[in-house]
This record gives structure tokens, C-alpha cells and sequence, in this order.
């Protein structure tokens, strides 16, 4: 076996043929790492002249000159092959030494344990710990905590639309119902609107105590991936122009019926139901008076960002501002991206990070459980490892550990 560097083109070929390939391995992701001042290395092993394993890692500076080498969602290598395996790390641990890196982490997109819905281990299903095994007796070492998210809830698109609806918890698809009804306008965000993307991510991360990215992450996203169609940027927005001519309408209709009823001799308990069902669209009438006199016709609701990469549509983000949620924004967001990946052949829906913990007293239960009213299933992954390469790595962690 032979393990050298290799150009970005040939990497890419490598990725898109490989059942690990994922956007954070991307070379439209090294150069925007390489833009924040990380220098990128593409490298591979070549068995019989057939490259068998590679990856992209990106280096960053730290304390004295030494460097930390990150393989974001790599390596791409078959992690039950121990010998090819072991070759590459042997080969890459070289390398980083001559490039003054202290360690090597890895954070592979690759499934420890296949899981139902509920988060419960499938019984005879994928089992991938050998390949964890074969990491650790290696050298690697499990952290704690990981860089990429490490639980998802994926869906898979094997169904017609109505299919996927039919077997979707009721709540959620009263939801999509109730945002189809209003009108929700679902768009893609033009590189301008940006700003209006993280303004509704800002509301949701405020709320749950998250950390959002800076506008320039997310318009070097752009730049890098949008010229392939491989990310969209979503706003639902409601119209509440539209929203008041169509209850006005309803209303109307609703009024029209009541008359008829009363004309009609109807018995009581019909009356009363028209009158009820009256003064709820009269209700409704009302706070989107209030919401347009407040906010305008047009009112940016909820957002999500999706990158389409491989075989699957990715949910990266998303936020909500809380007073429209009532609407059903965010449910028709999810809808209509999963309409897109049935329309473009996507195999997977993959709704991203959960946090694995899956009590319903965990604080971020909620979001678990928004995922899982679409139906799917949970995917645990192998999580991240580092591998120490030079005795700065012992150095390193001591002075992490003073800082603290």
C-alpha cells in the first residue's frame, strides 16, 4: 500500500463514489475553513495503484507553532478493515508529525447502531462497535464531547406523499394542514436575505440557549455551495393580506349558514355549533388584524437551512420566532423540503441533530420529539476520536485543563 497526497480533484471523484461521502468532507467546505487561515491536505492510500482510502483535514494553529488536524465527518476508509485501517494511521500520524501537528481528530459519518424511533436499539439490526474496536485498540481515543452532532433522526423517502403523511403522528399533520390553510409561503432566500435567516435563527437560539453562527458563515455557505444547488436557505412566510381575505370569506360562508339554520327551524345544538365555529373565524379575524398592524402583510416566520448532498436532504438549522408558531410555519418548512427530496429522488430525509437523551424531562426533548411526530428513526453515530500523534498533546490538555 502506498499512502501521498493527492489533488483536490481526485479526492472529490474518491467522495462521491464513497457510501461515507457527506458536505463536511467537501472540498467546497475546505475552502472555507481555508479562508478562516486553516491550511487543507487531501491524502489517500492507494492499494494496486486504486486509491482505497482518503480524507481532507484541516489544520489549525495553536500554542508554540503546533498544530491540531481535524478530518471533519472523515476518515472515509472501511473502519472493519483493521489492516487498511491501521496503515492509514500509521501513515497519517507521519505525516502530521512533519506538518507539527500534535493530534489528529475524527468524527467519521458512520453508524455505531441502528435504532427505532423511539431511540431503542433494533434487534439483529446494524452493529458497527467492531469498527469502534478496531479504532480504540489502534490508539484512537473516544472524547466526550463531540464537534459534529453525534444522534440524528433520519426518514427515509421510499413512500408516495400521501403515504408519508398517513403515517405521520396526527398533531404533526394537523399542523401542515393548518399551515397549508393559512397560506404559508414557503421560499428560498435570496444572498440579500441572509440577514432575515439569522434574525429568525437569533430568535430560537436565544430562546433554547444556543450558540448561532455569524452572518459570514452562513454567506460563505452560500458562496461555496449554492453554485452546485447543493443548499437552500427556506423562509416561511405568512401573508396575512391573503390570510384575512380567505377568512373573510370562511366568514361569510360560515355567516351565510348560521342565517340558514335559523331560518330553517334548526334544532339548538346546530345553531349552536354555527355560532361557535362563527366566532372562532371572528377570533382569528381579529389577531390578524392585530399581527398586520403590528408587523405588515408579509411577516418572515420560520426558517430552516438544508443542505442536499449524496443521497440524502440535510435539515443543518432552524428557527422559529415563537408568536407565529401557531400557524404551522414550522411544520410546513419540513413538509415542503420533503416533498423536494420526493420530487428529486433523495433517498433520505435526514433531520439532524437530537441530543440522544430521550426522557421526556430532558430539556431538549422537544425537539426530539418535533422530529419524530414525521415518523423515522434514530441513528446513533461512531462519535469523534483523537489520536495523539507527538507528547504536545499530553502539554496541550494540561494547559486546557489550568485555563479551566
Amino acid at each position: 500500500m502506498e499512502f501521498r497526497e493527492i489533488d483536490e480533484e481526485e479526492f472529490l471523484q474518491f467522495l462521491n463514489k464513497h457510501p461515507l461521502k457527506n458536505f463536511l468532507q467537501s472540498p467546497n467546505m475546505a475552502k472555507i475553513r481555508e479562508k478562516s487561515g486553516q491550511d487543507i491536505y487531501y491524502v489517500g492510500v492507494f492499494k494496486d495503484s486504486v486509491l482505497v482510502a482518503a480524507t481532507f483535514m484541516a489544520a489549525k494553529s495553536t500554542h508554540f507553532g503546533r498544530k491540531d488536524f481535524y478530518a471533519p465527518r472523515g476518515l472515509l476508509v472501511d473502519y472493519k478493515d483493521k489492516e487498511l485501517l491501521a496503515f492509514f494511521t500509521m501513515s497519517l500520524k507521519k505525516f502530521i508529525k512533519r506538518k507539527k501537528g500534535y493530534v489528529l481528530r475524527i468524527d467519521p459519518y458512520y453508524i455505531l447502531k441502528q435504532r427505532d424511533i423511539n431511540g431503542d436499539v433494533v434487534e439483529d439490526g446494524i452493529d458497527n462497535t467492531s469498527a469502534s474496536l478496531n479504532l480504540l485498540d489502534l490508539g484512537y481515543r473516544k472524547n466526550n464531547k463531540a464537534t459534529q452532532v453525534t444522534w440524528t433522526f433520519v426518514l427515509d423517502l421510499d413512500k408516495t406523499e400521501e403515504e408519508l403523511l398517513k403515517n405521520m403522528r396526527s398533531f404533526t399533520r394537523r399542523n401542515i394542514q393548518k399551515g397549508i390553510k393559512n397560506k404559508i409561503i414557503v421560499r428560498e432566500a435570496r444572498y440579500d436575505e441572509l440577514e432575515i435567516v439569522k434574525e429568525i435563527l437569533d430568535a430560537t437560539c436565544e430562546r433554547k440557549h444556543f450558540m448561532n453562527r455569524d452572518l459570514k458563515y452562513f454567506q460563505d455557505m452560500y458562496n461555496a455551495f449554492k453554485k452546485d444547488e447543493q443548499i437552500q436557505f427556506i423562509i416561511a412566510e405568512i401573508d396575512t393580506k391573503k390570510m384575512l381575505e380567505d377568512l373573510d370569506k370562511e366568514k361569510k360562508e360560515l355567516k351565510e349558514n348560521l342565517d340558514k339554520a335559523m331560518r330553517q327551524g334548526a334544532k339548538e345544538d346546530k345553531i349552536k355549533k354555527h355560532k361557535e365555529a362563527l366566532e372562532k373565524v371572528e377570533k382569528e379575524i381579529e389577531e390578524v388584524n392585530k399581527i398586520r398592524e403590528q408587523y405588515g402583510d408579509i411577516i418572515p416566520a420560520s426558517t430552516g437551512v438544508f443542505m442536499t448532498f449524496g443521497d440524502e436532504v440535510l435539515y443543518l438549522f432552524g428557527g422559529n420566532k415563537k408568536e407565529f408558531m401557531h400557524f404551522g410555519t414550522p411544520y410546513v418548512v419540513q413538509w415542503e423540503m420533503i416533498k423536494y427530496g420526493l420530487k428529486h429522488n433523495f433517498k433520505r430525509y435526514n433531520f439532524y441533530g437530537i441530543s440522544g437523551n430521550f426522557d421526556k424531562n430532558d430539556k431538549d426533548y422537544g425537539i426530539y420529539d418535533f422530529k419524530k411526530g414525521f415518523t423515522g428513526y434514530v441513528e446513533e453515530l461512531i462519535g469523534e476520536y483523537c489520536y495523539p500523534v507527538s507528547l504536545y498533546y499530553y502539554v496541550d490538555n494540561i494547559i486546557k485543563r489550568i485555563k479551566k
